[in-house]
């Protein structure tokens, strides 16, 4: 009995002296693409430490579409093919498409389109009526220069041109809408890389392009339990048909929500977010009220609240954008904000300031701009108010960041 006790105790103490098997490792998906720098070891630390690499799931990755995901814009590209086939329908009065609207571009619209509710625009023969929506789009001003907007909006919430493109939809479906866009998509993959076309008197992109990092990052966070999130300026049912192409649903896309009527339709009026009710686009995903959205729709949270920054737990662990639209939610990201460099100031001046030391600037990855030759007036006019004016942009100590330099090519 006691030789088998003290074999049973040298048993137990050899086991317990063995060394053990480690932990088997969760799978660490890996990106594949190449990206300017270090971004993509950048991007992967981000991606292992708050992944399934680490034991987690459940992180948000939230993006802005447009010339972010891909190069051109949809919502462009969707308008573009529907003034080329006349689908666009004719307002009762132009004034009615838009809370800003000035009387100059009432009075050019009428002269160039007409009015009267019930037909379809005849964009397709009529380039006049092309140039004045075109030139209103792009640059808030008629074809003979005066403003087409006016009046009182927060700048921080809303773009009155960038709301008025749903607008102009008003009386479609949103699944109609979407068979456009779905038929812009398709024309736009075909054109080549930089092909462009002539609509009226204005030269517009007739190519989009998903860039193949984004997608590649798109799926990879994805592989590891991330959430991901498009939240963008556009109009909802454009943006649901392009990000469906990298693997995020609908319910995954945020953008300009359109109220419907009661038999489905669109009208000029857009859904609200953080308090604010439903308005005719005084409150879209755009600076400020991408973060609104974000908190709203991906954290639950509600009221007033949704326009502050929330608890570290209820921020995107990445955010990416390339425009002053989307300063607001990328700075926000607790791991790292990725910027798709298109010279946009206020943008810049905080991925070059650096202050967290998680900024991450890419070049666009078809037809980047140059190195800049004059620095971004960060300490001057990078920043604009509620109103509109600009100002310094500051940090959250509140001094001023310095004027930066552009350091990609």
């Amino acid at each position: 009995m006691r030789q088998l006790l003290a074999w049973t105790l040298a048993a137990a103490a050899a086991l317990a002296a063995a060394p053990t098997a480690p932990a088997a490792r969760p799978h660490c998906p890996r990106l594949t693409t190449s990206w300017h720098g270090d971004n993509r070891a950048r991007l992967q630390r981000v991606i292992d430490a708050r992944g399934t690499c680490s034991g987690h799931t459940g992180a948000v990755a939230a993006f802005d579409w447009d010339n972010t995901v891909t190069k051109n814009d949809v919502t462009d590209a969707t308008l573009s093919w529907a003034l080329r086939h006349d689908r666009l329908p004719r307002p009762a009065r132009w004034k009615d498409t838009s809370a800003w609207l000035t009387e100059a571009a009432d009075r050019a619209l009428t002269a160039a389109c007409g009015t009267g509710a019930g037909a379809p625009l005849r964009t397709s023969a009529e380039p006049r009526c092309t140039d004045e929506i075109l030139e209103i789009r792009e640059n808030a001003t008629t074809m003979s220069g005066a403003p087409a907007f006016a009046g009182h909006w927060n700048h921080r919430r809303t773009v009155p041109q960038y709301a008025w493109v749903p607008q102009l939809f008003a009386g479609r479906t949103p699944a109609e809408l979407a068979s456009y866009a779905r038929a812009a998509r398709r024309e736009a993959l075909a054109a080549p890389v930089g092909a462009t076309r002539v609509l009226g008197t204005h030269t517009v992109p007739a190519y989009v392009r998903p860039y193949g990092q984004m997608r590649d990052l798109i799926r990879t966070l994805h592989r590891a339990g991330f959430r991901v999130y498009v939240v963008s300026a556009g109009a909802e049912p454009v943006t649901e048909v392009w990000s469906k192409g990298v693997g995020v649903d609908a319910a995954h896309t945020i953008a300009i929500r359109p109220v419907l009527d009661r038999r489905g339709r669109i009208t000029t009026r857009d859904e609200g977010c953080g308090g604010v009710p439903a308005t005719r686009g005084a409150v879209i995903p755009h600076i400020d009220g991408k973060r609104c959205w974000i908190n709203q729709e991906v954290y639950g949270v509600r009221g007033a609240a949704a326009w502050q920054r929330q608890p570290w737990r209820r921020r995107p662990a990445l955010a990416a954008g390339d425009a002053d639209t989307d300063v607001t939610f990328v700075g926000d990201a607790t791991g790292a904000h990725l910027v798709i460099d298109r010279g946009k100031p206020e943008l810049m001046c905080r991925a070059y300031d650096d202050a967290d030391g998680r900024w991450l600037v890419n070049p666009m990855f078809i037809d980047p701009l140059p190195r800049r030759t004059t620095p971004y007036p960060c300490s001057a006019t990078a920043w604009t108010a509620p109103d509109g004016t600009p100002g310094p942009l500051l940090r959250p100590d509140g001094s001023v960041v310095p004027d930066q330099a552009g350091r990609t090519t």
